[in-house]
């Protein structure tokens, strides 16, 4: 056996990013697109990654300005929540916040399913939804009805949607939606994969970017 695996973490993240920019082969993302995108590479070892990522035009700027204005980041469930990088995070102060088990939720699902119960407890909630990141990464039902929500031009927008929920049922029929109503600046994939974990390490690309000196 060779000692070849026994390196740091920083050379470990390093030597992966080195492998996806040599396989990752011909790409049109530009540096700071790619650098996000690369991140939902790393996290899944899936290169489809590389095609299926779809961005409004400005979402990395609209998503980088809201961690430093110091958004609050609502996500779907309590796995994306946990797999956000909170360190990052804290020279701007950014609420996390998962109400997938607030009362409110509960309450309302009654008609319906949890994680749509939650996007509707959030404007229940004294969060400005004027300053929301959304994050799903499991949840197409909760996209959907955020998109629904959003449909009415009285709303207020969010900072960003990073909607990139997985699944064989309305996931990649909401991400379509998504991309086709464009309501806020988005980050999405047109494919049935995604997950909690595609999703939190988006918004940890973000927040490296938010993180860097100008």
């Amino acid at each position: 056996m060779t000692d070849f695996w026994r390196l740091a973490p920083g050379d470990i993240e390093a030597k992966s990013f080195a492998i996806i920019d040599q396989e990752a082969g011909e790409r049109s993302w530009p540096p700071v697109e790619w650098s996000l995108v690369r991140r939902l590479v790393h996290a899944s070892a899936d290169f489809d990654y590389v095609k299926d990522t779809v961005m409004s035009p400005g979402a990395i700027t609209a998503g980088v300005e809201a961690i430093q204005a110091g958004a609050t980041i609502v996500t779907d469930t309590r796995m994306a929540l946990s797999g956000i990088n909170r360190s990052r995070l804290a020279p701007f102060g950014n609420e996390i916040v998962c109400l997938i088990d607030d009362p409110k939720t509960l309450e309302l699902a009654k008609a319906g399913t949890r994680a749509q119960a939650a996007v509707e407890a959030a404007y229940g909630k004294s969060l400005d939804p004027s300053q929301l990141i959304w994050v799903f990464g499991n949840a197409p039902t909760a996209l959907f009805r955020l998109l629904e929500i959003l449909a009415d031009p009285t709303k207020a927008r969010p900072r960003l949607i990073v909607g990139l929920p997985v699944g064989f049922v309305n996931a990649l029929e909401s991400k379509r939606e998504l991309a086709q109503s464009a309501p806020a600046p988005f980050i999405t994939n047109l494919s049935r994969k995604g997950g909690s974990n595609i999703a939190a390490a988006a918004i940890n690309a973000l927040a490296i970017l938010a993180n860097r000196p100008v």
